[in-house]
């Protein structure tokens, strides 16, 4: 059996998964690795670094790949965009923002348009756009978003859709690290999921060992939604996106106590702990960017490995035990 859906046919794949474009995690290798599995793989632009996105491109090589952008980000290097579709992606997907401005212009160029939406506002501003594919994000995600969960908001953003957009794809995220999470999701009235944190801790993933093995050690109960992992990069993100990180020692030292980091000389004391902590690989002294599907992570695997388990065990769970359930 094979789990053939709208989103399989929309971006001609042979599985209904696209990899999150995780900032500085998701590199072109990732990306190449997914993609080569039969899934979709995507670049993370991250803030806007155009020679690093150059470089995974090369990474990617041949790779029939996407990028994905932070959209208020990128709106401070707008031509970052150029260069991205410059390469011919196989998708661009846009998050946290309006998606007006560039969504015309990704629809413009013949590219796929994936909006990343966190509530049910910001799936008409996508299907206002033209978006070819919806994510609805649920707060389980790691990374940033917002208050809505996936349980809930995809069904609704699935409703919602076929009433005014039928031919509009919908992709669920947030919390899906397995086939239980990706059969769900298709109950749910999705057509796919995007995966971030168990791609996140795969072999090719730009991640150190030691905050992937923390993640291993950590379930889910361990993740917070905060915003001292931004104050304290200097990074202004619109609120009320926030972002879910592991409890760390730093989150623990600084959550709820954000306001004392407005004084300028402790900020840089923490930035410098944090980011040489991120450099060298001390997750105690840093974040640790994972969801609560950090609880169904156990190992480290190849993307590939990654991705066919999770197909099979969605097939053997839609292709039997649903079955089960039905009396006859």
């Amino acid at each position: 059996m094979a789990l053939h859906t709208r989103l399989t046919e929309a971006l001609g794949i042979e599985h209904p998964i696209i990899s999150a474009p995780m900032a500085f995690a998701a590199g072109g290798k990732l990306a190449a690795a997914v993609t080569a599995a039969g899934g979709l793989g995507l670049i993370g632009g991250g803030y806007g670094d155009a020679e690093w996105l150059e470089r995974q491109f090369s990474e990617a090589g041949n790779a029939r790949v996407g990028c994905g952008f932070i959209t208020w980000s990128l709106a401070k290097r707008p031509e970052l965009l150029d260069l991205v579709l410059a390469r011919l992606p196989a998708a661009v997907m846009l998050s946290f923002g309006s998606p007006l401005v560039f969504g015309k212009q990704i629809k413009a160029a013949g590219t796929k348009l994936i909006c990343q939406i966190q509530n049910i506002e910001h799936a008409r501003a996508a299907v206002d756009v033209g978006a070819d594919v919806i994510v609805a994000q649920g707060s389980e995600a790691g990374g940033h978003g917002l208050l809505r969960s996936t349980f809930t908001l995809v069904p609704e953003v699935a409703d919602h859709l076929a009433k005014v957009a039928p031919a509009t794809v919908l992709v669920a995220a947030g919390g899906i690290a397995d086939g239980r999470g990706l059969a769900a999701a298709l109950m749910l009235g999705a057509e796919g999921a995007l995966i971030g944190s168990r791609f996140w801790a795969s072999s090719e993933a730009l991640v150190h060992d030691a905050f992937q093995n923390a993640a291993i050690a950590a379930d889910g109960d361990a993740t917070i939604r905060t915003t001292v992992v931004d104050i304290v990069r200097k990074i202004d993100w619109p609120k009320p996106f926030t972002a879910r990180v592991v409890k760390t020692g730093f989150v623990d030292d600084w959550h709820g106590r954000e306001a004392e980091l407005n004084e300028p000389q402790l900020l840089d004391r923490e930035m410098n702990r944090y980011v040489s902590a991120m450099q060298t690989g001390d997750p105690v002294n840093t974040g640790v960017w994972v969801g609560e599907a950090t609880g169904l992570i156990h190992d480290v695997r190849p993307a590939a490995d990654l991705l066919a388990s999770i197909v099979d065990e969605a097939e053997r769970l839609l292709g039997t035990r649903a079955r089960s359930f039905v009396m006859r």
